[in-house]
């Protein structure tokens, strides 16, 4: 049975670099769809499940799950920025222009009068890396005060939340119930961040990425679909360091 339905799913019109696999679960009585953190997908299916159903149900879903392969394969390579007086940056949606100060300056970042203020440095990377600092630290600060109302709706209570570097992740939750976003997120306007968010404190509750985990995120987020679509289309021009 595994095999039909195996070659029900090969038969739609999935992109060929898709990774993807089934798997018989005899006590489900549902198609389950996940798709695992390096962009493959799971189909568990019940040991009765028609193949031809399987595949329709698969084929009603392939739009949600291309988007949500994009958002956990890996990502082109980042925008890269020049640090020099007035590149802009954004931060929580708003772009602020920067402006490099005398050497000998403090050596801090801040917004001060719509200016994004960075001391002039020996290297770029130190600059770089004062930037993503910055936005780490203030990011935690906002995050923090910002998790509070939305964890109560999605019925959790995190240990800690905060803004680091995490690679080619956007988001991390671990079994003592710290959410990390990466700092990068900082960026974006507060309701495509929500989604990020609201995705790691939902992951407290329920695994996987399945109806029950979509429906427990729309819970929460009334226009779930919508900012998904959204930050699949700004998350390529997020700026994660590269200068």
């Amino acid at each position: 049975m595994t095999i039909t339905v195996e070659s029900a799913i090969a038969a739609l019109p999935l992109p060929e670099d898709w990774q993807w696999h089934v798997s018989v679960r005899p006590r489900r009585r549902t198609l389950g769809i996940e798709v695992t953190e390096d962009g493959s997908v799971h189909f568990a299916v019940p040991a009765d499940a028609e193949p031809s159903a399987v595949a329709e149900a698969v084929r009603s879903r392939l739009p949600r799950l291309a988007a949500e392969i994009r958002r956990r394969g890996p990502r082109p390579g980042s925008p890269v920025k020049e640090l020099v007086d007035g590149a802009s940056f954004a931060y929580l949606g708003r772009r602020y222009r920067l402006r490099v100060l005398p050497q000998g300056t403090e050596v801090r970042v801040r917004l001060h009068h719509g200016w994004l203020e960075l001391p002039r440095l020996s290297t770029r990377q130190e600059g770089a890396r004062l930037l993503a600092d910055w936005y780490a630290e203030k990011g935690t600060r906002w995050l923090t005060a910002r998790a509070a109302p939305l964890a109560a709706r999605a019925g959790v209570t995190p240990l800690r939340v905060e803004a680091r570097e995490l690679g080619e992740h956007w988001g991390a939750c671990d079994p003592a119930g710290c959410i990390t976003l990466h700092w990068a997120l900082l960026q974006l306007p507060p309701a495509l961040i929500d989604l990020v968010l609201v995705h790691e404190l939902t992951h407290l509750r329920t695994s996987g990425h399945g109806a029950r985990f979509r429906h427990a995120m729309r819970a929460v987020l009334t226009d779930f679909d919508n900012l998904e679509r959204r930050f699949t289309e700004a998350e390529r021009e997020l700026w994660r360091g590269e200068v």
